[in-house]
C-alpha cells in the first residue's frame, strides 16, 4: 500500500497525469472513495495524461464512457451495478486501453488478477489522500517508480 496526498484538486490531476505516463494497454485502475472524493477528477488526470481533448464527466448514468487519446480510455461508474449482470465489462476489462472503474467492489469477481486499486478519502475541503494498493507485480513496480512523487511539487 502507497499513499500521497494532494491538497488541491489540480495537485490530484497532476499526480493522475504522472500515473498515466506509467500506463499500458489492458491496464485497470480500479477507485473507491465517497460521493465528491475525487474519482472523476482523478480519471481527468489520466484522460489529460493519455492526450484526451474531450471533457471527461462522470460516467454515473451511462456507466461506461470512451474517450480516444494516445490509448483508449474506458471510464465505468459501476455505483448502480450488482455483479449479476451481465454487461460486456470483460471486451473492456481485457481491451486495448485503459480501464478506470468507479465503485470497482461491485463488479470484484469480474476483475482481473492485477491491477492496481486507488482509494481516495477526504482530508479536508480540498485536500486529498490518495492510498494506491497494487495487485500484481507489474503495478508494485508501478507503484515503486511512483515513490518520488509529490504532489505539493506540481
Amino acid at each position: 500500500m502507497y499513499q500521497w496526498t494532494c491538497a488541491s484538486p489540480d495537485e490530484t490531476i497532476a499526480f493522475a497525469e504522472t500515473l498515466s505516463s506509467l500506463l499500458r494497454a489492458g491496464d485497470v485502475l480500479t477507485l473507491e472513495g465517497d460521493l465528491g472524493a475525487g474519482k472523476t477528477t482523478f480519471t481527468k488526470g489520466i484522460a489529460n495524461g493519455l492526450g484526451i481533448k474531450e471533457v471527461v464527466s462522470s460516467p454515473t448514468f451511462t456507466i461506461i464512457k470512451e474517450y480516444e487519446g494516445n490509448l483508449p480510455l474506458y471510464h465505468m461508474d459501476v455505483y448502480r451495478i450488482s455483479g449479476e449482470e451481465d454487461l460486456g465489462f470483460d471486451e473492456y476489462l481485457e481491451g486495448e486501453g485503459i480501464t478506470v472503474v468507479e465503485w470497482a467492489t461491485n463488479i470484484d469477481d469480474l476483475l482481473p488478477e492485477d491491477y492496481l486499486e486507488i482509494a481516495l478519502h477526504h482530508v479536508d475541503s480540498v485536500t486529498r489522500r490518495l492510498t494506491l494498493t497494487p495487485h500484481g507485480m507489474r503495478f508494485e513496480q508501478l507503484c515503486k517508480e511512483l515513490i518520488d512523487y509529490e504532489c505539493s511539487s506540481h
